[in-house]
């Protein structure tokens, strides 16, 4: 028997709301244009669509969210790829689960009148870095590419001061410069960078910014539609750049700034389209080149590394 119209409705407003799914997001650092997929869905409401109530969080230690992680403290943490595979292999339980931005940020950053009109200059000069290990092995195979002995360089941690440290010459160079803000960071103190891309020097392609969740307790469902709601969003902020810029800066008065917004115009090209998508071969690759630089003791199969949720 078919109800009348009106009885209809008054059954629905009698049932109760099914609660959304909440979730926790710890980015790798404060807000910044690199999380504008999250911003954007948050902002826009589809995360609500996907009937996810998603909290992003910004981390004391950028070091910290993989490991919380990995102990079961949040559902999702924003990494990089080259630091999963060492996190994987020091026995972390994660797995990357998405992608945030599909191509290096990483550059070797150097003076545009300055000395270093290539890698192959570096000999005999000093170069900047933050962060040991992985950066170490990047610099290493852009030297070898352009015939450069990593001997024939000193290195000298800065201490998160990369482009300071460059415009200052204390160093001649700094690797671990992200071309969206320490490019634009110069470029706003009127002191003119250029950035040797590290996928054009000898590194394998890679993920810089993906989404890592914990390989034993992942709840598949609810990151492929978090993956949804980010892939809608991506698309709303390509179609819309300067639509998407003024709801992403509204949010916090910290992102009203000139390089924020230098920055978001760089980095859109850079958003993973298809965030649930995975290139094995680019996993394999990156985990042959580590095992390569020294930085891991073995191979694991990409399997261990990495997944697409919305396949299984």
């Amino acid at each position: 028997m078919k109800l009348p119209s009106f009885t209809v409705a008054l059954l629905l407003a009698a049932s109760p709301l099914i609660a959304a799914d909440e979730m926790t997001v710890l980015l790798d650092w404060f807000v910044n244009p690199n999380h504008g997929p999250i911003i954007i869905a948050q902002e826009k409401g589809y995360f609500a669509d996907q009937n996810l109530d998603v909290t992003a969080i910004a981390p004391a230690d950028p070091s910290d969210p993989p490991k919380l992680v990995a102990a079961g403290k949040a559902d999702l943490a924003i990494s990089y790829q080259p630091q999963l595979h060492l996190q994987i292999h020091e026995g972390l339980p994660l797995k990357r689960v998405g992608t945030l931005v599909a191509t290096p940020l990483n550059c070797l950053l150097a003076l545009e009148d300055g000395p270093i009109k290539s890698p192959a200059d570096l000999a005999g000069k000093k170069v900047g870095f933050s962060v040991g290990g992985v950066e170490e092995a990047v610099l290493g195979a852009i030297l070898r590419h352009n015939g450069v002995a990593p001997d024939d360089v000193e290195l000298v941690n800065v201490n998160w001061s990369l482009s300071p440290s460059l415009m200052s010459g204390q160093v001649d160079a700094v690797i671990g410069a992200f071309r969206n803000f320490e490019l634009n960071q110069m470029k706003i103190e009127e002191i003119e960078g250029t950035c040797f891309f590290v996928e054009e020097e000898g590194l394998p392609p890679y993920d810089e910014l993906i989404y890592v969740a914990n390989s034993d307790s992942m709840g598949k469902d609810m990151i492929a539609r978090f993956l949804a709601a980010t892939e809608q969003a991506t698309q709303y902020i390509v179609n819309n750049p300067q639509e998407s810029w003024a709801l992403f800066s509204g949010t916090s008065a910290e992102l009203q700034d000139e390089l924020n917004a230098l920055a978001w115009a760089d980095t859109i090209p850079r958003f993973a389209l298809r965030p649930a998508a995975m290139d094995a071969g680019r996993y394999a690759a990156f985990e042959t080149f580590l095992n390569e630089a020294g930085l891991i003791p073995s191979q694991n199969s990409v399997s261990k590394i990495a997944i697409d949720v919305t396949a299984d």
